[in-house]
């Protein structure tokens, strides 16, 4: 953290269970010339495990521009920091909390489905649902990583660095989404922020679609009595 006057501390996050509601707070903390100063609220978590919730707190962190550049990171590293750092290995690419809802949601309306399936074995694209039967892929959009405009915030720290990043993201899930429909697969974006239970509805309303259209018609009068 920048504490002025060319003075830098390094900062930790802390996690808070409050006693009577098992809510989670995440807290940013450090100290300044061996006395620790008040801690920054980052806002409520409530992810399954540490890990995850440690990984949102410093995503958090960074965006609001918290958290400064390690001039000790190697120039090989493409992370800006340590936190940053660690929020990457925190930051899982399958089996997030969103995409964990969606299923027990999909689940309980009685859809079947495939977990981290490649729609197409020579792209490098993994949906994280997927309905091979209909060709129906589905992707769980993390609102900071695919740049959602609703809750996207740039980072002050390294900001070009994060907007080209981001702006990639963006850029790759145009061609995935171009490569499936090429394929005959009908690519679906689930945004992190949308209501699970919402999402799985029109989930299951496409496929049940995409089902009825594959079923062939049956001619009435085969079936005709005499």
């Amino acid at each position: 953290m920048d504490l002025g006057e060319g003075r830098r501390a390094r900062a930790s996050v802390e996690l808070k269970v409050l006693a009577k509601t098992r809510r989670i707070r995440a807290y940013l903390r450090w100290s300044d010339k061996g006395s620790t100063r008040r801690p920054v609220y980052l806002g409520e978590v409530e992810n399954e495990t540490r890990r995850e919730n440690l990984a949102e707190a410093w995503r958090r962190a960074i965006e609001r521009g918290l958290v400064l550049p390690d001039e000790e990171t190697p120039d090989t590293s493409w992370a800006a920091s340590r936190s940053v750092r660690a929020s990457m290995r925190g930051n899982r690419s399958r089996d997030t909390s969103p995409e964990k809802l969606l299923r027990k949601q999909l689940y309980e309306r009685g859809a079947r489905y495939r977990v981290s399936h490649r729609p197409l074995p020579g792209l490098r694209r993994t949906a994280d649902v997927a309905f091979p039967g209909v060709r129906v892929a589905v992707f769980v959009d993390g609102c900071f990583w695919h740049g959602c405009v609703d809750h996207c915030r740039w980072p002050g720290t390294n900001e070009e660095f994060w907007r080209n990043k981001i702006e990639g993201n963006r850029a790759r899930d145009a061609e995935t989404n171009r490569a499936l429909k090429e394929s005959g697969w009908t690519p679906v974006r689930v945004w992190e922020h949308e209501d699970p239970a919402d999402a799985a509805d029109k989930i299951i309303s496409l496929v049940r679609a995409k089902r009825h259209l594959a079923t062939p018609a049956v001619d009435a009068s085969q079936h005709a009595v005499p």
